[in-house]
């Protein structure tokens, strides 16, 4: 992703265990694109603890639409045994440290020239760093208040496993 046009750097103390705590965060205002998709990635932090939790969180970021059960099996495919996947985009996760990433967590979301396809629409993309290529998360704007809502979850593609898991370390 070369091609970065503009990025945005959220701080978070912790992950939220319920929607309720989502919902008390500053960027729940959900009033730009790059706020959703770091919540986004948040929430996906919160499938370790709780994996059904992580639903009702991703209910409040999609807006007037649900978790469809496609989406929630895909979640919990893609996560499953692997939710250092979600870690991997926090500063100071690598695989070295088991994408451990340093607290307070750090993440930095970007847009390039082509994020932007039609109006009301972006797609955003967060660098893990168990990857070479920055992983996208679609969103949509709702023109009545002006929120941006997640659409699409496309950042959990596999990544360079932890280095204790990864026989060739």
């Amino acid at each position: 992703m070369n091609n970065i046009k503009h990025s945005e750097s959220f701080i978070f103390g912790e992950v939220p265990a319920n929607a309720g705590e989502l919902m008390k965060l500053p960027e729940a205002t959900l009033n730009s694109a790059f706020k959703t998709a770091a919540l986004t990635v948040l929430v996906l932090c919160a499938y370790e603890r709780n994996g059904e939790s992580i639903f009702e969180m991703l209910n409040f970021l999609k807006g007037p639409e649900t978790v469809s059960e496609y989406e929630k099996q895909f979640i919990k495919e893609r996560l499953r045994g692997k939710e250092y996947k979600a870690r991997s985009f926090f500063e100071g996760a690598t695989p070295e440290n088991g994408y451990q990433p340093t607290k307070p967590y750090k993440i930095t979301v970007s847009d390039n020239p082509y994020s932007y396809p039609d109006e009301n629409w972006a797609t955003l993309y967060v660098k893990s760093s168990g990857a070479d290529t920055a992983r996208g998360i679609k969103l949509r704007r709702k023109p009545s208040t002006g929120q941006w809502f997640l659409n699409e979850i496309q950042c959990l593609s596999d990544i360079r496993l932890p280095a204790s898991e990864d026989p060739w370390a």
